[in-house]
């Protein structure tokens, strides 16, 4: 296992994964990631089911790792950046994008992006719309999107994907995953305030589990079974 992001050349191109459950690509020089739920912990503790803000907080500051960590020109959201209407997780959002100056923060929309463009662009994000294209890769939120009659290869998000492993004595986890397929690829939710969805790969398929041992995380490669 590694504890450092692995190298995956991928359709000609050069992906980082992160155990921090996002992508770098190096060629364009862009962070890719999918699900955050901005405000979704607040959301529940509205409803009176309470839930930490911590969670939010170590969110936000796992993904600031990872732009301090990869430098990139540009960040990539694959849908769902925000769970629900404005809340206090969205005014910290604000004052965070701050701090990140001019890096351009794009967003594809997701099923729960109910927010106004206007009210993006005021959080200094550019709207992409539900797909974007880029040299060979098309981002979208959910799979329903994919096209697999065209020449690009598919990323999406949505339903926060997850791979079981189980071991000799019954023992059974299930860990959130980078799901690469013959078409289209599915990013595990950044948030960690999230389910999974239980996958079954295919013999061609490449998947890549997230390995969290207290605050040590690794990307596991797992093998067809």
């Amino acid at each position: 296992m590694s504890t450092i992001p692995i190298l995956l050349e991928w359709k000609g191109q050069r992906l980082w994964i992160s155990p921090e459950r996002c992508l770098f690509w190096e060629e364009q020089s862009m962070l890719i990631l999918s699900d955050l739920h901005i405000g979704k912990t607040a959301h529940f503790r509205k409803a009176g089911i309470a839930v930490p803000q911590q969670l939010f907080q170590e969110d936000m500051h796992r993904l600031y790792q990872q732009i301090h960590y990869f430098n990139p020109d540009r960040i990539l959201i694959t849908g769902d950046l925000f769970h629900s209407h404005a809340n206090i997780e969205h005014e910290v959002f604000a004052r965070w994008r701050e701090t990140l100056g001019d890096r351009e923060i794009m967003l594809v929309r997701g099923n729960h992006e109910i927010l106004e463009d206007s009210d993006y662009i005021r959080l200094g994000l550019a709207i992409k719309g539900e797909r974007y294209s880029l040299n060979g890769f098309t981002f979208s939120h959910a799979m329903y999107e994919i096209k697999t009659d065209d020449d690009q290869y598919w990323f999406c998000g949505h339903v926060h994907p997850g791979i079981k492993l189980q071991g000799k004595g019954k023992q059974a986890m299930v860990l959130p995953c980078f799901h690469f397929m013959d078409t289209h690829c599915v990013l595990p939710a950044f948030s960690r305030f999230s389910g999974k969805h239980l996958i079954s790969p295919a013999p061609s398929d490449q998947v890549y589990a997230i390995v969290e041992n207290g605050v040590e995380k690794s990307i596991l490669p797992v093998p067809y079974t």
